[in-house]
């Protein structure tokens, strides 16, 4: 089975070798040529474009930044909706609106193309150990045909309903996960300024009703949790940015319906304040540099 996989950032890069190491042939691109050359050293086989990449495949594999690279990859006519073969599945896992989704799928099955939008969340970690849970958004007997790639990507697929839906429960994920990080980062840095250990603050809420998903995996304090990037200057799994990114997402779609969203608000406020000054290619959880006044 051929598999082409477009877009080889911090998680594309290592779900496409992930399918290679599982023995499919993946054809890998990037516009980033030093990013190809990096994927075709971890087993998959290396395009020098995205028309041949796609040409011939089974399915195509898409993890780009935004939207606008995501139009671009599929309508242009170069891109994939041109090129691939009719009857060739398209698994997009970017994170990006759902007005754009729905159109390029539109588009996509004009041609005989069958597109399911596939989110994911786990962060990089995930990517690396094939422990992403997907959201799914499209027609049940495409999703059906994509399992056995997405098995071997991720270890959770729910299916959320039609076209888009995947990525209207990515936003609202992402926005819980920001408003998660902002709370950590206010209840850590009052425990600090309170005189309380920060390591037994971790061990109580931990274990209480506290706990959280990012506090188990992304503590903003270093020298607790082991995958806290909190430990290593905030070098970006997820960086600040591509929060600020998914919290507009979120936000726009609560505004498509009407529905005002006062603490996503907020923290898309926050996370906006502390990318302009400086800190989008900090790791998300870096905004406690902001909340306790380190950030410069």
């Amino acid at each position: 089975m051929k598999i082409a996989f477009i877009g080889l950032g911090n998680m594309g890069e290592p779900m496409a070798s992930n399918l290679a190491n599982a023995g499919y042939e993946v054809y890998a691109y990037d516009v980033m040529k030093q990013k190809t050359i990096s994927a075709e050293k971890k087993g998959c086989i290396k395009k020098e474009s995205l028309k041949s990449a796609v040409k011939g495949v089974d399915f195509v594999v898409t993890m780009l930044p935004e939207g606008r690279h995501v139009k671009e990859a599929y309508l242009t006519k170069e891109g994939i909706v041109n090129n691939a073969s009719p009857g060739t599945i398209l698994i997009e896992c970017s994170t990006i609106d759902v007005e754009t989704t729905k159109k390029v799928g539109e588009v996509a099955l004009c041609k005989d193309l069958f597109m399911i939008d596939c989110p994911v969340s786990g962060g990089t970690s995930g990517a690396v150990n094939s422990t992403l849970t997907f959201m799914v958004g499209g027609n049940s007997e495409t999703l059906k045909l994509s399992l056995p790639l997405l098995n071997v990507m991720g270890k959770k697929i729910v299916h959320m309903g039609e076209l888009g839906s995947g990525q209207a429960a990515k936003a609202c994920n992402n926005m819980l996960l920001g408003i998660s990080m902002i709370a950590l980062g206010e209840a850590f840095t009052l425990a600090d300024k309170l005189g309380l250990d920060q390591k037994k603050l971790f061990q109580i809420s931990s274990e209480g009703s506290g706990m959280s998903w990012a506090m188990l995996n992304h503590l903003p304090v270093s020298g607790i949790v082991d995958t806290a990037a909190s430990n290593n200057n905030f070098k970006a799994g997820f960086a600040a940015h591509m929060m600020l990114k998914d919290l507009t997402l979120a936000l726009s779609a609560a505004d498509s319906t009407n529905f005002k969203c006062p603490i996503g608000s907020l923290t898309k406020s926050l996370y906006e304040k502390f990318v302009k000054s400086g800190g989008g290619s900090l790791d998300y959880s870096a905004i406690i540099k902001l909340i306790n006044g380190t950030h410069k």
